[in-house]
């Protein structure tokens, strides 16, 4: 196996990398990214991994690397991925997250590489929903309410274009909100374990955290049901078809909370920063994983309390 990730150093990618070293061992793969961030090849001792550090705006670099190494997949990870910092920066996060895009999948047809990208969008895409028309299926329509949801729907609509007008082997994804070990505190779930964690190894530190809403509901998946379903995709999915990657259950905010403390034996309140709060905030987001049950046979694995143990326990070893 052959496959091209970019966002290597990112999140998501440490987890497919760890099913990849089990999965495909002696797999070649090259990473694109910004920096190393930590990044520690050992940790794939299967793998014959290769990291060029570009940035993917640099449309002749990324040509470079795609010519010489010739993929036979392309795990297209990288992005500006926090909904929130699309509202202070909104030009940066959409001119980044599309085009960053369009040179890689222009790129393959101009040199004529014969491969399957996968293109990773969000459950953003489907903006703002009532409860009447959850959970969320792919036929829904979209309604992008923030920046960063409208290049996703770009990126999902250039997608179709590639894939119908140019002939590239292209599939996509809409993912909801995955979690786990790992994942920067800027994401709300990690941000409560590191907060919570702090507050039950220090007994004079204040037992409050600072939140946003916590009344909203979410669908929260496991990172490594995640990479189990893009490795699926990559190896099964069909070219321009949309597949939801998601849980199928909604969890409040508060009984996250409520949960993680159970786990660190501790007691808390919680204080809201009206500036963690979002304009145009859905309350509640659930969607469906039939079609990838269907198709695959893929469902998660992973239970909510397992994740969240799992990320407290990340942030106790940090």
């Amino acid at each position: 196996m052959k496959i091209l990730i970019t966002g290597i150093t990112g999140f998501v990618s440490s987890h497919f990398l760890d099913y990849l070293n089990v999965k495909e061992p002696g797999a070649e793969v090259m990473g694109i990214a910004r920096n190393m961030d930590a990044f520690d090849k050992s940790r794939y001792h299967n793998l014959k991994i290769t990291i060029k550090l570009i940035d993917l705006l640099n449309k002749d670099a990324v040509g470079i690397i795609i010519s010489d190494f010739e993929p036979e997949y392309i795990l297209h990870l990288a992005s500006v991925s926090s909904v929130a910092l699309s509202w202070q920066t909104p030009l940066e996060s959409f001119v980044n997250n599309t085009n960053i895009f369009l040179n890689v999948v222009e790129q393959v047809r101009a040199y004529k590489i014969k491969c399957r990208i996968l293109s990773i969008g969000s459950s953003e895409e489907y903006g703002e929903v009532t409860e009447a028309e959850l959970p969320l299926t792919e036929a829904h329509q979209l309604k992008p309410v923030s920046p960063y949801a409208v290049a996703r729907v770009a990126q999902e609509m250039l997608s179709a274009i590639y894939a119908e007008g140019f002939n590239v082997d292209i599939i996509i994804t809409r993912s909801f909100n995955h979690i786990g070990p790992g994942q920067l505190d800027k994401f709300v779930i990690s941000s409560f374990a590191k907060q919570l964690v702090a507050i039950a190894n220090d007994d004079k530190k204040e037992k409050k955290i600072i939140t946003g809403d916590l009344s909203i509901t979410r669908d929260f998946l496991d990172v490594r049901d995640v990479a189990k379903a893009y490795y699926i995709l990559l190896k099964q999915g069909k070219k321009n078809s949309v597949y939801n990657i998601c849980s199928g259950k909604g969890t409040v905010l508060k009984d996250i909370i409520t949960i993680m403390s159970r786990q660190l034996n501790i007691a808390i309140e919680t204080e809201v920063n009206p500036q963690l709060i979002r304009p145009n905030e859905n309350r509640k987001i659930t969607g469906s994983y039939q079609k990838m049950k269907t198709d695959f046979g893929w469902q998660p694995e992973i239970p909510l309390e397992q994740s969240l143990a799992d990320i407290i326990g990340y942030w106790q070893k940090k």
